[in-house]
Parts: C-alpha cells; sequence; structure tokens
C-alpha cells in the first residue's frame, strides 16, 4: 500500500513521461493547458499542482546556450573590429553567421534533429568555426587593397585565387574530422551524432558562403580606398597595431631561426608528445559530469519490518526538514515505494528545487542540498537515509556515480551472495577513492511461515484451494460484487481489520471451511516459524544478483572509483563477479570506442589532406601539429580538475580540426610560394608573414566564440563547461605552438622530400 504526500499534505500522484518522439516543452505546455481545463471540474477544495517539470530544466538549458550564443557572436564581432578596424569589413563575416545558423536549423529539421541542448553546444562551437573562412577571405581582400592598392573588386578576385584552396581544405579537414563521429551507435553515439551533424551541417554552410556570398559582399561593399594598420593610428587601434606590428616582427625573426634550428624543434616536439602521453594516462575518466537538474532524491530505509505508520511519520519529519531548507521548493513523498523495491518500510521523496537564478553559487546547487541532507540524516537514528543527485541522463539509472551488479556465477546460494556483498561494501567503506558505497535493494527481512500439515488438512476434508481463498481474503483483500449507492456503482471488498492481522497467532485463528460446510480453525492443522529471508530476488543477464551504487569520493572521478571497484571485486570469493550497468556500462563503452574515434578521424583528415596536396609527404606536416593543440586541452582539464569524459572526447576532436586548420593556412601558402619560384626558406618565411595575421585573427575568434561556455553558470553550465575549457585550452596551445612548429615541420619535410614542379601533359608539350 503506498501513501503519497505533497509538502505534507495527501495527494494522488501522477508521473507522466515524454515519448521517443515528444517534444518536451511542447507536450509540458499542453499538459498543462489541459490540466487548466480540468481543474474547473475538480470538487471543492481540490487543486492540482506541478511539483517537478523536467521541461523546465531543458528550456533553461536552452535559453543558457542560447544567451551563449549571443555572447559569442558578441566577441567574436568585437575580435574582427579589432583586427579589421573598418566596420565594413567587419560586417561581412557577421553576416556570415546568421545565414549560416539558419541554414544548418533547417537541415537539422529536415533530418528531424530537434533543437536541443547538444545542437545548440554545437553551434556555438561553430560560431568561431563559421566566421574563420569569411575572415580569412575579407582579410585577404584587405591586404591586396592595401598593399596592392587594387579596386575591391579586383581584389576579391585575386583574393579568391589565393585562398579558394585553403577554404575548401580547411572545410575538408574539419568535416572529415567529424564525419566518424557519427557512426558510432548506443547512448555515447547518439550524443556524438548530435554535435557531428551539426557541426558537419555548419561547416558545409561556412565555406558555401565564404565562396559565393562573402566575395559578393566584399566587391559590392567595400570602398576603393587604402586600408591601413600601420603604427600611426592614435587610440585603441593604434595602440594594438603598434603592439601587433612590433610582435610581428619578432615572429618573423623567430622564423628564420627556428627554420635552422629543425633538429633542436624536432627534439622539443618530441618531448611535447611525451608530456600529451602523460597527461592523456594521468587524466581521470569520466561518461557526464553531474548536473543540477532542480531535482534530488532523498531515499529512507527503516528496519526490516517496520509499520506503514512508522515510515510515514519519519517521511513527514523529512519532509519538514527539506521544506526548511531556502533551495527547496515542493517536496513530494511516497511511502511504501521506491526506486531500491516497493515495501512498508521504504520512503522516497522527490525534493524539487527553486529555479536556478534564485540559486546562484555552488553552495546553492543540488550537490550541496545533497551533502547538507546526508550530513543530516547521519545523525537520525531510526533509518539509513540516501540522499541523491539526479543521472545526467534520467534513462540510465537512479542517480549520478556509478551503477554496477555483484553476480553469483557459480549458483552458491543468496546467503554467499548477501556475504560477498557485505565483503565488497565493508572493502569500499575503506577506500579513499569511493563514496556512499550502498546497496540498492531491500534488507532481508524477517518472514512468517505458514507450515500446512497436508494429512491433517485432508482429513479435516480441508482443500488447498480454500485455504488460499481465506489467506488472501485476511491478509490482503477480495472483490464481491457491485452495489449501487448514491446514483453511482461502488464495489464491495472484504478485508480484515488490521489488528486481526498484527500477530503470527492471528493466522492460527482464522476459520475455513471443509467441504462439509463445517468451519475449522487453521489451528486444528497448520503450525507457524520465523525465519530470515529476501524480499527481492534480482537477476542480471540471468545470473543472480544484487544491485550496487556509489559515488567517486571528491577529488576523484567516476572511472577511478569504477578501477578501484574492479580492484576489489578480483578480491572477492572465486564464483563472484561484478559487471556494469547503466551509465556506467555506457562510460565503459566510451572508453573502449575512444581509441577507434581518434584513430579513424586522423586518419580521415590524412587521406583528405594527401588527395588535396596529391602527396603523401605534405600531410605530415599538417599532422604533426594535433598534438600542440591536444597538449592544452589535457593542461586546461588537468588544471580544473576536469575528467576525459564524453564532452572532453568532442572538444578533442575539434581540437584535431582546428589545430590541423592553423598548419594548413601556413603550408598552402608555402607551396603557393615553392610553386611560384621561391626557396624553401624563403616561401615559409613569406607564408607566416602573410598567415600571420589571419591566424591569429581566426583563433582568436574562436577562443572568444568557445569562451562563453567555458564560463558558464546555471542550468546545463556543467556540460557547457565540459566542452568549453579543453576546447579554450586546446586553441591556445594550437596557436602559440603552431605558428613556431609547422614552419620547422615543413622544413623537414620538403627537405626530406623535395618540391617537383608538375610537368604539364604530354598533349601540352607537344602544343608548346
Amino acid at each position: 500500500f503506498i501513501t503519497a504526500k505533497h509538502n505534507g499534505e495527501p495527494v494522488g500522484v501522477m508521473q507522466i513521461q515524454l515519448g521517443p518522439t515528444g517534444n518536451a516543452i511542447e507536450t509540458a505546455a499542453a499538459l498543462r493547458e489541459r490540466m487548466d481545463q480540468l481543474a474547473a471540474y475538480f470538487p471543492a477544495g481540490v487543486s492540482y499542482a506541478v511539483p517537478y517539470d523536467s521541461s523546465l530544466f531543458v528550456e533553461s538549458s536552452i535559453s543558457k546556450v542560447t544567451q551563449t550564443l549571443l555572447e559569442a557572436v558578441g566577441l567574436v564581432f568585437l575580435v574582427m573590429l579589432l583586427f579589421l578596424q573598418n566596420i565594413r569589413y567587419t560586417l561581412i563575416p557577421t553576416l556570415v553567421v546568421p545565414v549560416a545558423l539558419m541554414g544548418t536549423v533547417a537541415v537539422l529539421y529536415a533530418i528531424g534533429f530537434s533543437i536541443n541542448a547538444l545542437t545548440m553546444f554545437a553551434m556555438v562551437m561553430a560560431i568561431g568555426i563559421l566566421v574563420d573562412d569569411a575572415i580569412m577571405v575579407v582579410e585577404n581582400v584587405e591586404r591586396l587593397i592595401a598593399t596592392e592598392h587594387l579596386s575591391p573588386r579586383d581584389a576579391t578576385i585575386k583574393a579568391m585565387g589565393q585562398i579558394t584552396g585553403a577554404v575548401i581544405g580547411i572545410t575538408v579537414v574539419l568535416v572529415s574530422v567529424f564525419v566518424p563521429m557519427a557512426l558510432f551507435g548506443g547512448a555515447v553515439g547518439a550524443i556524438y551524432r548530435q554535435f557531428s551533424v551539426t557541426m558537419v551541417v555548419a561547416m558545409l554552410f561556412s565555406a558555401f558562403l565564404a565562396l559565393s556570398l562573402t566575395p559578393a559582399l566584399c566587391a559590392s561593399l567595400l570602398k576603393p580606398q587604402a586600408v591601413e594598420h600601420g603604427d600611426n593610428k592614435r587610440g585603441l587601434f593604434g595602440l594594438f597595431n603598434r603592439l601587433f606590428n612590433r610582435t610581428a616582427r619578432g615572429y618573423d625573426r623567430a622564423v628564420n631561426r627556428v627554420t635552422r634550428r629543425s633538429l633542436r624543434m624536432l627534439g622539443l616536439y618530441a618531448g611535447l608528445v611525451l608530456v600529451v602521453a602523460f597527461l592523456f594516462v594521468r587524466l581521470p575518466t569520466g561518461f557526464l559530469p553531474s548536473e543540477d537538474q532542480g531535482l534530488m532524491f532523498n531515499i529512507m530505509l527503516l528496519p526490516p519490518g517496520a509499520s506503514a505508520n512508522r515510515s510515514e511519520a519519519l517521511g513527514d519529519r523529512a519532509t519538514e526538514y527539506f521544506l526548511a531548507q531556502d533551495e527547496v521548493a515542493h517536496v513530494v513523498t511516497l511511502t511504501g515505494f521506491s526506486v531500491f523495491g516497493a515495501a512498508q518500510n521504504v520512503v522516497h521523496s522527490f525534493v524539487a528545487l527553486n529555479p536556478w537564478d534564485e540559486r546562484v553559487g555552488p553552495e546553492h546547487s543540488a550537490d550541496a542540498v545533497v551533502r547538507r541532507a546526508a550530513a543530516e540524516f547521519s545523525t537520525w537514528n531510526e533509518a539509513l537515509a540516501i540522499p541523491l543527485n539526479l543521472p545526467p541522463i534520467l534513462e540510465l539509472g537512479n542517480a549520478s556515480g556509478f551503477s554496477l551488479r555483484l553476480l553469483d556465477r557459480a549458483g552458491q546460494g543468496h546467503a554467499a551472495l548477501a556475504a560477498a556483498r557485505d565483503q565488497l561494501l565493508a572493502m569500499g567503506s575503506q577506500s579513499p577513492v569511493l563514496a556512499s558505497l550502498r546497496s540498492e535493494g531491500l534488507p532481508d527481512a524477517p518472514q512468517l511461515t505458514l507450515v500446512v500439515d497436508r494429512e491433517k488438512a485432508s482429513a479435516l476434508g480441508v482443500g488447498f484451494d480454500a485455504i488460499n481463498d481465506v489467506l488472501s481474503t485476511a491478509l490482503a483483500s477480495a472483490y464481491v460484487n457491485d452495489f449501487p449507492r448514491y446514483g453511482r456503482m461502488s464495489k464491495v471488498i472484504v478485508q480484515a481489520e488490521p489488528r486481526q492481522s498484527a500477530q503470527a497467532q492471528d493466522l492460527l485463528d482464522l476459520f475455513v471451511t471443509n467441504g462439509a460446510g463445517d468451519v475449522v480453525p487453521f489451528s486444528a492443522f497448520a503450525t507457524t516459524r520465523w525465519s530470515q529471508g529476501p524480499v527481492q530476488l534480482v537477476r542480471f543477464n540471468g545470473y543472480p544478483a544484487i544491485r550496487i551504487a556509489g559515488d567517486a569520493a571528491p577529488g576523484y572521478s567516476t572511472g577511478e572509483a569504477m578501477a578501484e571497484l574492479e580492484r576489489m571485486a578480483g578480491q572477492l570469493p572465486a564464483g563472484f563477479d561484478i559487471d556494469w550497468t547503466g551509465q556506467s556500462r555506457e562510460e565503459r563503452l566510451s572508453e573502449s570506442q575512444a581509441p577507434w574515434l581518434f584513430a579513424f578521424s586522423m586518419l580521415s583528415v590524412f587521406l583528405c589532406l594527401a588527395a588535396l596536396y596529391e602527396s603523401w609527404s605534405v600531410p605530415f606536416a599538417v599532422m604533426l601539429s594535433v598534438p600542440l593543440g591536444i597538449i592544452g586541452s589535457l593542461l586546461a582539464a588537468t588544471s580544473f580538475g576536469m575528467s576525459n569524459d564524453v564532452y572532453f572526447k568532442v572538444g578533442l576532436i575539434a581540437i584535431i580540426g582546428l589545430s590541423a586548420k592553423n598548419a594548413i593556412l601556413i603550408v598552402e601558402f608555402a607551396q603557393s610560394m615553392q610553386a611560384q619560384g621561391r626557396g624553401l626558406r624563403d616561401a615559409i618565411r613569406e607564408a607566416c608573414r602573410i598567415r600571420f595575421r589571419p591566424i591569429l585573427m581566426t583563433s582568436a575568434a574562436f577562443i572568444c566564440g568557445v569562451l562563453p561556455l567555458a564560463l558558464a553558470s546555471g542550468a546545463g553550465a556543467a556540460s557547457q563547461q565540459a566542452i568549453g575549457i579543453g576546447v579554450v585550452g586546446g586553441m591556445l596551445s594550437a596557436t602559440a605552438l603552431a605558428i613556431f612548429f609547422v614552419p620547422t615541420f615543413f622544413m623537414v619535410v620538403r627537405s626530406w622530400f623535395p618540391y617537383r614542379p608538375r610537368l604539364p601533359a604530354a598533349g601540352q608539350r607537344d602544343a608548346s
């Protein structure tokens, strides 16, 4: 029997689950509208309340990401204005952003995707990439107007001849990086697919607009005037120009030095690769960051056999505690039900928190409420209380942290399995890596066994069907018939009074009718005995199992906690094993898929570059730049205590493509200079000099576009930070290191595999 209360008042509870193809926000709005219509027909004194609405988290998360999107566009605009120093030049890349985003949204709608937090994250990341192609075109047009004094139209035509190959190359590389992500299955594959499709579509629109709309805008909007970024300007732009020109001259001298010290640079690069490997191994693993979704659970387990009245009273006391907390808005308490199982000695409270803008700061987060509740309930002796935060994906478990099953693979019985559970919990309580290790199930409870003497019952003419009917009616209830009452049909239910089934002797005082119609007491043919036994039986993949869950201790990740549990499971008696379930199983799958994901992405980039440059050697100069970005992501994640989770892996994939992008900008121009007859070192220096400014501009624009993700707060902040921090760190290192190492890589590759101009075809030679 389950009772429910809302903020201490009796209620009827209805839970509504969203369908696989449903829209959370639209469904919630439709339900509220329908309930408002039905409320007009409620009896006097009856009303309804919505203690928890999961669509509020979705709506708030999307609102926050939309705000982040606008902040990213604003920051990117300011960066471009600082570099281009002309409102017309700055508007052209800015106009590309809404056009590309609208095209991306249209494609997502056409293929059945929705606007959710994941696709919005991808759009925020895409902001910096969307303007990259347009920036390269505008910057090259601006350079030609300033240096060669061409008209905007002529400068645009010449600029497109120089930059088209780089735009296509960068787009092909970035698309090839993200395409393998869409090919993975499972829950992790669904997350990857959201990012992959959104990023690929956005980048294809960006390239298309850079080769069509951007040149048209350049030729029509720009004025035929000299563009200058010299030291003679005043104000902020003049200060920036002087600083930048001084830095550019220093960079030119540095490139000259590093290309003459290739072996030293390669030695330093080898050291950086070792650091990357060390950081990657040391970075703790995880699945998804724990989010504040505006709801927490509290499960209370009273001693076996505790009455429902006692459980309900304790639930009321817990409700009073939660309502006294500033962060709590609603408390729905169910007595007799929990995610651990249904029994009269369990209480499950759903604690809905106030909106996120009313709970600013980590001390008011869901995790903080959980910690305070755990400290408070640890002083209560009446029950074991387990406050829990929601899992990142509700369908993959009951709470955040990890979940597993302890399996009896050898069929040693329930008692041996319970002993193995106790051994594992005891070892876990001594481990500094684990916290809140618990058995997610109902403990063994006293059981009353009614022993029927078959021979006596047969001699007295009592059948087993009659015995079962009496027990069912006395201990539960029995439906008899219907009768009219006040114009409605009511049911006749027969059941015993609670006081008539409270003691073991009460069973023996029951009477049953035998075949002759005589009344026979149970005591004439039955006895009772007490024993201890399981309340619920759990199986996992066909094996008897016990559900176990917990959290990583502060300072540790779920990956480290899972490794610790696997170590402890090896110390259990033979025949017992553990297996992961829920989000822990997905975490293990994501770890096994990650090497293949990175390998496919790297291979895809290499093959695309080989086709683009028609060379097997030149792509190495680009691919060697990838660790230069990864080291920054790893350092950022380590510094901020992050784990190598799914979102961080998405950021690493993006860094692979962006690191290659900066290298392509240098390599493409260096090859072009060599084709014009320049020497190797001169070609490298000239390419670095010309591309230094666009590299810094596009990198700064991308970093500023992603920065709002790294600094996010409120609903969905943990996921945004998990992506943003790693990407910002990776892009900083990719930019700062690549401008020095890529010239070295190209110098070494061209020294080993010299440039050979392509000979004309036979027909062309004969004609000439």
